[in-house]
């Protein structure tokens, strides 16, 4: 196979707290279908931090929300109420439009850290209805020396019972002390995020705030530890086309972005309404328009 190409995350700041964004890059705007991960954490919470995302909208991606510590609920305009705590996921098609916020639900760790990613909806869905599904038990499997929960797509002989529209995969990997062998499909692209410890990825170093890219044409990746560690391995088939994103949206062009910022800018009723106390958040100016 040919060695990872390493890339650096940048910071962002989302709902108060200072994230890891690995994707997308100037250099790299989507790995199979996946448009979007943020790190998040860990971090320590104070007592009185306010984290609460208000109701914002999306269109033409799903949202797939992963916890490794900390709680969340989540609301969205199809009426769902969903706390998700860790060790369960939460995804949400936007089709369309769809609008929800994320908000505190108790403290129990006093930790927040985790994982958010969009997956980019392919033609054949991206106008349709939205969706809201949340999964308490995913399928796990067991290599050598990992333990791999497969939240998307099918990983290791599994398959999990979350909704994808097109061909990709979402695997959380809990590695232990040793070189742990993955099966890959030599017709995807693959990405792996570090959420917890040092590893190396075909060699190369890997830590938190990097991100290895996997191009296609590979049987299998060589993962090792000194020590227990974590990471995120997402991949599929190169997507089928290029995409314009632009602060929440996922689309072709910029004319389709503009229709949604004036969407919900006028609230017109595409991204409909969540059942929240907090105020909806206005969309940013798309740079094309200032």
């Amino acid at each position: 196979m040919s060695p990872p190409v390493i890339t650096e995350s940048h910071r962002a700041e989302v709902g108060g707290m200072s994230v890891r964004r690995a994707l997308p890059r100037r250099e790299r705007r989507t790995i199979g279908a996946w448009c979007f991960v943020d790190h998040i954490g860990p971090l320590e919470l104070a007592a009185d931090a306010e984290l609460d995302t208000a109701p914002h909208p999306h269109c033409g991606l799903q949202t797939v929300t992963w916890l490794i510590e900390g709680d969340v609920l989540h609301r969205d305009s199809l009426g769902s109420e969903q706390p998700i705590r860790p060790g369960q996921l939460n995804l949400m098609t936007a089709g369309h439009g769809v609008s929800h916020s994320e908000e505190q639900f108790g403290r129990s760790s006093g930790r927040a850290h985790g994982v958010q990613l969009w997956v980019a909806l392919p033609e054949q869905t991206r106008h349709g209805p939205a969706g809201f599904e949340h999964h308490a038990e995913l399928p796990v499997v067991e290599f050598e020396r990992a333990t791999a929960t497969v939240l998307v797509g099918a990983f290791g002989g599994v398959r999990s019972p979350a909704r994808a529209d097109t061909d990709h995969v979402g695997i959380d990997l809990l590695v232990r002390a040793g070189t742990t062998v993955l099966p890959l499909q030599r017709s995807c692209e693959y990405g792996i995020v570090v959420t917890e410890g040092t590893v190396l990825v075909a060699g190369e170093v890997l830590t938190p705030g990097q991100l290895a890219y996997l191009a296609p044409d590979s049987d299998e990746v060589n993962i090792a530890t000194g020590e227990p560690a974590r990471v995120m391995l997402i991949g599929g088939t190169p997507f089928e086309s290029k995409i314009s994103m632009f602060w929440n949206f996922v689309a072709r062009t910029h004319d389709e972005i503009d229709l949604a910022v004036n969407a919900w800018q006028s609230a017109d009723g595409r991204f409909g309404e969540v059942d929240s106390a907090l105020q909806r958040i206005p969309s940013p100016i798309p740079p094309w328009r200032r």
